[in-house]
C-alpha cells in the first residue's frame, strides 16, 4: 500500500506564495503520474497540475503561469509551488499518485489534503 503525505497549506494574504509537498511512502516499483486537485467549498474537485515520470506537465487554464510542480524521485515527492495566490485558489489541496508496486500491480493513491487559504 502507498500512503501519501501532504504538508505546506496555510492562511496568506493574496499575492503571496505557498509551496506545497506530498510525499511517498510504502513499496514503490513506479510512480507515473503525480497530480495535484483542489476543491473549494460548494465545488466539484478540479485537477490543478500534473506531472508524468518523463517530466511532462499539464496545468489548469486557472493556475498556470503562476503555479509550478516538480517532483523529487529520489524522495518520492512532488511539490506545488504556488506563487501570487488569489482568494479564489482557497481549497483543499490534494495529491495523487499512481503507478505499480512489486508484483506489477497498480496503485492509485491519494493524500488526506490539505487547507489553502488565501484572503487579506
Amino acid at each position: 500500500q502507498v500512503h501519501l503525505v501532504e504538508s505546506g497549506g496555510g492562511l496568506v494574504q493574496p499575492g503571496e506564495s505557498l509551496r506545497l509537498s506530498c510525499a511517498a511512502s510504502g513499496s514503490i516499483l513506479s510512480i507515473d503520474a503525480m497530480t495535484w486537485y483542489r476543491q473549494a467549498p460548494g465545488k466539484e474537485r478540479e485537477l490543478v497540475a500534473e506531472i508524468t515520470s518523463i517530466g511532462k506537465t499539464y496545468y489548469a487554464d486557472s493556475v498556470r503561469g503562476r503555479f509550478t510542480i516538480s517532483r523529487d524521485s529520489a524522495k518520492n515527492t512532488v511539490y506545488l509551488q504556488m506563487n501570487s495566490l488569489k482568494p479564489e485558489d482557497t481549497a483543499v489541496y490534494y495529491c495523487r499518485m499512481r503507478g505499480l508496486v512489486p508484483g506489477i500491480v497498480p496503485y492509485d493513491s491519494w493524500g488526506q489534503g490539505t487547507q489553502v487559504t488565501v484572503s487579506s
